[in-house]
This record gives C-alpha cells, structure tokens and sequence, in this order.
C-alpha cells in the first residue's frame, strides 16, 4: 500500500505536467497502472480525503466538549452565587433576601424564555433587515438532537452555555433599582427587555445582523464592517448598563439617598461575590471562543490582565484621593476590568488588555464618586457606572488594540456602541411604561421601602431579631 501510495502520488504529480490530451502509450501506462491493487487503494483514498476536506461535516472532539461544559457552569457561577452575593452585600440587610430571590428569578424565567423561543429569535434566519432572527424549526428547541453539533461540540452545549448569559444580563440590571421596585413590576420589566433589546442584540452582533456586518446589514455599515464583540460587551454589559440608568432615573432615588444609610451591610459578602464573578469570568470570556484552541488561551490571559490592571488602578486612586483602599473599591475595580476587556478578549494584545483594564477603572471610578453625585441619580449598584461606562470603554478600545491578524476600527466599534445606548434605552422606557400600567405603580411604598423588601415583598428576613 505504501509502494502504490507512493507510485500514485509520483503519478499524480507527473499528470499535473502532462499535456492535455494523451497519447495511446500513455492510456495504455495509465492502465496497467491501475490494475495495481495498492495504487487503485491509494488513489481511491486520495480522491475520499480530497471529497472530504471541500465537504467536511462537524466532528465532535471531546476536549472542545469538555471544556465548554466546564464553561457553561462557571458562567452559570457568575449570577449564582457570584452576582447575588455581590449584589446582596451592597444592599442594606432588609432587603438582602429580595436581591437573592430576583437572581433566582431570572436563572428561572430566562433559562424559559431562551429554550421555547429565545434560541430561535436570536440564532434564527434575519428578519427585518438584520433586527433579528426567527427559526421556527428551534421553536422549544425542536430541531435538537443528540448527533446536532455546533463546531466541535454539542448545540445542546452551546445552548446551555448561551442560556447561563442570558440569565446574567437583566440580572445586572436589577442592581440600578435595588431596594425599591415592586416584584411584579421588575419581571415584566425584564422579560420585556430581555425579548425586546437583549434577544436582537444578540442576533445582530452573533448571528450576522447587522452589528455583525452581516449583508443583510448593508444600510448601517455596509458588508464586512462588523463590529468586535467577542463575548458581549455590547450585547451583555452596554445593552443592561444603559437599561439600569433608564429604570433608576424613571424610578427616582431611595430614601435616605445619598448618606450613610445605605451603606452596604455586609462586606465580605461583596468580596466573596465579587470573586465569583472574578473566577466565572474566564468561563463568559474564554468560552466564547467556542473550543479549547489558542483563542480560549489568549482570552483567559488577557481577562486576567486586565482584571489584575483593573483592580490595582482602583485602588490606587482611593489611596491617593481618599487615603483608604477599600475592599468594595477593590471588589468594584475588579469587575470593572472584567467588563471591558469582555468584547475584546479574543482579539486584544497583552498592551491592549492592560490598557482597558487601567482606562475602564478610571471611567468607573469617577463615573461613580463624581458624575453620578453630580446628576443626583441614585444607580443603587452602580450598573451603569461599571458595566455600562466599562462595556463603552472596551467596546471602544477593542477597535484599536488588535493583534496580528485581526481587523478592526474604531469609527465601527462607535457606531455599534451608539446603536445599542439608543436601542437599550427605548426598549427599557417602553418596558417600565408597560410595567407601570400593568403593576399600578413601579415603586413599593415608603412604608414598605422603610420596612424593607424583604419581609414586605417576600415574606421572610434574612437575618433573625438576635442578630440585628
């Protein structure tokens, strides 16, 4: 077999030279030739891998399995109980319970929303010239399989793994209208934001609309201009960051807002969850590369670059200004890092990462101490402060900082940026209209606000009358 391989590829190289039309000896060579059983094997296999190599079908590969498994949990990791732990710190002990029952709530409804029609909006066929997708046949995911594959792993895989981000996103957002808005009124909030701004975005930025630069996005920025968002800055952390301002500045301040009395109560809490998010992070950024290959690498090194930049910029600045570096400084600069180098973390340089990560810390930290004081808007959690400024400022610098080999402009990552501020913030002042109506109010009140959410809008308290 090996002498016929041989023969035959010397035979093919050879036929490349010859001229077009053959002579009689040479039909009577190629003859005899192929009477050889180990040159017909061997030409017959050539001609299988050359069929194979222009139609190949998916293969499963097990590492690539393995690891977006491992993704999906810690990703799933990041809201519980990283993001109710960080969020259920900030807040005051009264209403501690009500930000861990919203997280919940979210696990729940989304993870609904995404398996009977999310998946088919969002990874569907374009629609409305790129807005979003449809695709009847994933309707309750009925076209799912056992054999489906995306890439080199399950699409059931995938799918959960897309499920656990949809679960974060309007999680986020409840952290701008902590301690204050009705039960009811927060899930019809989100779930109409989640259909209506998060389920688009996604289709446009992942599944060629027109974000993505997809043709069916020609009348924004023409084909082949899609913007870089490797793991949702735009889709995620912009798209939530500018929902939660609309909602807390539709909602109006807390009681006692700005002063001590809303104070975090817990910190340890909030450094606890902050490393959660820390940890699950490289899950969200690194497996959105899809597979365990050099991209999921680079993504996890430059998610700790900039998070380690982040961090340490932070707290620098509370040390010259204030004189104390604090522990939710800290927790705080950390997540901020963490947003901005999201859509850049497969495409960035080393450079880039620590850049983003020092610039998103400094956007955040005055966005938080100064502009928002200066506005007089109560941001419960900073939502819009870090994620909204962070995602903006990665998002920015993603189309700047590029290694070798990747393309992109900032004039794009701009526009994408613009589009989705504007997109989010109608869809968000749409949705807390219609929460309003529906809900007779957005708000709890005073009574209930002063009393707190826990008891008043869930029925138990965190902590018993002892530990008070």
């Amino acid at each position: 077999l090996m002498v016929g391989m041989k023969d035959a590829l010397v035979g093919l190289s050879v036929g490349q030279l010859l001229p077009p039309a053959p002579s009689n000896h040479d039909m009577n060579t190629s003859l005899k030739m192929m009477k050889s059983p180990g040159i017909l094997l061997a030409t017959l296999l050539l001609a299988t891998g050359s069929l194979r190599a222009q139609d190949a079908d998916p293969v499963l590969n097990s590492g690539d399995t393995a690891w977006m498994m491992t993704a999906t949990v810690l990703v799933l990791l990041m809201t519980l109980p990283g993001l109710a732990l960080f969020y259920g710190g900030l807040v005051r002990s009264k209403n501690v319970l009500s930000i861990l029952v919203q997280c919940f709530a979210m696990a729940g409804i989304m993870s609904l929303i995404w398996i009977t029609f999310g998946y088919a909006v969002a990874s569907g066929h374009a629609q409305a010239g790129g807005l979003w997708g449809w695709d009847s046949t994933k309707v309750m995911l009925g076209h799912l399989t056992t054999e489906s594959l995306n890439s080199g792993h399950p699409e059931s895989v995938w799918i959960t793994f897309q499920m656990t981000f949809i679960i974060i996103t309007p999680a986020l957002i409840v952290g701008a209208f902590a301690e204050r808005m009705k039960f009811s009124a927060m899930l019809i909030f989100s779930v109409i934001w989640t259909v209506f701004s998060y389920l688009p975005a996604w289709h446009q930025v992942w599944n060629g609309g027109f974000l993505h630069g997809g043709d069916a996005g020609n009348w924004l920025f023409g084909a082949g201009e899609g913007a870089i968002d490797f793991a949702g800055g735009n889709v995620v952390h912009i798209n939530a960051g500018v929902a939660g301002l609309i909602a807390c500045i539709f909602l109006g301040k807390r009681r006692g807002y700005p002063g001590p009395s809303v104070a975090p109560h817990n910190v340890p809490l909030v450094l606890i969850g902050a490393a959660l998010l820390w940890v699950g992070w490289f899950g969200f950024n690194a497996g959105s590369a899809g597979a365990a290959d050099g991209v999921a690498g680079m993504a996890m090194l430059t998610t700790q670059i900039a998070a380690a930049s982040a961090v340490t910029v932070w707290l620098a600045l509370e040390w010259i200004i204030s004189k104390k570096p604090t522990a939710v400084g800290a927790a705080t600069g950390a997540v901020a890092g963490l947003v901005a180098i999201t859509p850049a973390a497969g495409t960035t340089t080393v450079e880039g990462a620590l850049i983003m990560g020092a610039v998103s810390s400094l956007a955040g930290y005055f966005m938080v101490s100064k502009v928002k004081q200066a506005f007089n808007y109560d941001d419960s959690l900073d939502v819009f402060g870090v994620h909204g400024i962070g995602g903006i400022v990665g998002a920015l610098l993603s189309g700047v900082f590029l290694r070798e080999g990747e393309s992109g402009s900032i004039l794009v990552q701009l526009k994408a940026v613009m589009f989705t501020v504007v997109w989010s913030a109608v869809v968000a002042t749409v949705a807390l209209f219609i929460a309003r109506i529906v809900c007779g109010g957005l708000r709890v009140s005073e009574d209930v606000e002063h009393a707190g959410l826990d008891l008043s809008e869930h029925g138990e308290e965190a902590y018993n009358s002892e530990s008070h």
